[in-house]
């Protein structure tokens, strides 16, 4: 038999696949992507770094949709939130990512870049070197848990006839649609003005 005109594996396609399995189920295995690829579990190895490289793969799939021209504009607090407003929606696409991703070190070049640039933005403006990285994974908390509450149901809380709960029950009417959305910007406004402060404080 001759070779296949289209390889069937490289990382572009490992890496959809990948996400495609996470999406579904919440994780992904080796057998599972070659499976899918048609392909031995061995000849995904000779592409990847095993799973840990996968993993990679797929941060700097997800974070490619963030728009780092944000951290461009100034002044420093709106390319902060214009970064953070895209951060989230890179991750809200795929939120079952997010747990894989944040319980391992970050290691893809293109991502560790990204932080340069919000980095260097943050000490430009003025920050001291160790109020930076507080700063920036405060935001990143925010952000991640922001994007995992828009997969979340939009009716979170769930009453019980006689249970003894009747101001929850009033507050939950008030809420109306976009809870999410809505916690967001009270997040983001919160963090702002603690860095607008931060950043004051040593003008």
């Amino acid at each position: 038999m001759g070779r296949p005109r289209t390889p069937l594996l490289d990382r572009e396609r490992i890496t959809t696949t990948a996400l495609q399995l996470i999406d579904e189920q919440g994780d992904f295995s080796v057998p599972q992507i070659a499976r899918r690829l048609g392909a031995q579990t061995g000849s995904v190895y000779h592409h990847v770094d095993g799973r840990d490289g996968i993993v990679e793969l797929l941060r700097e799939r997800v974070a490619s949709a963030i728009d780092v021209t944000t951290l461009d504009a100034r002044p420093w607090d709106a390319a902060l939130e214009a970064w953070a407003r895209s951060y989230r929606a890179a991750f809200a696409a795929h939120p079952r990512t997010i747990p894989l991703l944040m319980t391992s070190p970050v290691r893809a070049p293109r991502v560790l870049e990204q932080y340069e640039r919000a980095v260097t933005l943050l000490l430009d403006a003025g920050f001291a070197p160790g109020e930076v990285m507080p700063l920036l994974v405060a935001l990143e908390n925010l952000v991640l848990g922001s994007a995992l509450d828009l997969a979340a149901p939009e009716a979170m809380w769930e009453l019980a006839d006689g249970t003894p709960t009747p101001r929850l029950a009033e507050a939950l009417a008030a809420v109306g649609e976009g809870r999410a959305d809505r916690a967001f910007e009270v997040g983001l406004t919160g963090f702002l003005e603690h860095a607008r402060a931060m950043r004051a404080a040593r003008a």
